[in-house]
């Protein structure tokens, strides 16, 4: 008898993944935190039986979020990331050379510690040295924090849905803006546009309403619902084109989805996007 675990989105779209053990499963104080093993995605992390990483195609979403962001900042020196429990981001932040300081704020440590054992090989930066991991609330941090500034905000939260609906609302967005450098730039997921396209484009209204420069660009995440992801860059200075070459060389050498064409053509918005934006 196969074991399957579903993700049922709004009861109309459903993907299925075939479980062949579980690995991890318990419930914290703000979410239910599975870790499993498939045939198909290798090691999977579910929260409140949604998708969130899988082994196997990880690699997109975390080098597009990090990536573009990182390459296009006048300096992505003091870098922050509110959410990604899995380390996946922190990681490919880790990566840039010019990276001095990285902190990250997740709000449960149960994640953290589960996808430390059982995904290591999504979190693999863990011990680097310039990586500060708080265990604290993102919003709270962003509106009160007297910390200094950062180059580059990065946000790795889940869908509009339940504990991440506040990730998505604009008093966040003006708290991360206040923790950004005056050079800054901001990136976080945005959903699909084709299942999620109320939340995608009232993103992009929100930013517009706080950021000079707001822009959504696009690739490929297969656990996710349709397939077809978006984030968002945002800035008052930058362009979300005019990458640093050296940079992009640097990164691109260990990268396995970014490159400098990537870059570009991630930008280029479908016309449906388009009209509606």
């Amino acid at each position: 008898m196969s074991l399957w675990y579903d993700e049922t989105f709004r009861d109309n779209t459903r993907l299925g993944l075939r479980v062949t053990r579980t690995l991890y499963s318990g419930k914290s104080d703000y979410q239910k935190v599975e870790i499993f093993e498939t045939e198909a995605f290798g090691r999977v992390l579910a929260i409140d039986g949604v998708f969130m990483t899988s082994e196997r195609d990880e690699f997109l979403y975390h080098e597009m979020l990090v990536h573009p962001a990182m390459t296009t900042a006048k300096q992505a020196k003091r870098v922050l990331v509110i959410g990604g429990g899995d380390g996946g981001t922190v990681r490919e932040v880790l990566r840039h050379k010019s990276a001095d300081s990285v902190l990250m704020i997740e709000i449960d440590q149960q994640v953290v510690e589960a996808c430390k054992e059982h995904l290591p090989t999504i979190g693999s930066a863990w011990t680097d040295p310039r990586l500060e991991v708080r265990f604290a609330d993102g919003i709270d941090y962003v509106k009160t924090s007297n910390d200094p500034p950062f180059d580059v905000i990065l946000i790795d939260g889940t869908d509009p849905i339940g504990p991440g609906e506040v990730l998505f609302d604009i008093d966040f967005y003006r708290g991360c803006k206040r923790m950004l450098a005056p050079h800054g730039v901001l990136a976080l997921q945005s959903e699909t546009p084709l299942l999620f396209e109320e939340a995608f484009f009232e993103t992009q209204r929100k930013l517009k309403t706080l950021f000079e420069h707001v822009h959504p660009y696009f690739g490929p995440v297969p656990i996710y619902a349709s397939g077809y992801w978006s984030w968002t860059w945002a800035s008052d200075a930058a362009n979300p084109i005019d990458a640093d070459a050296s940079r992009v060389e640097q990164i691109s050498a260990g990268t396995r989805y970014y490159n400098s064409d990537i870059h570009r053509s991630a930008f280029a918005l479908p016309n449906y996007v388009r009209e509606k934006l």
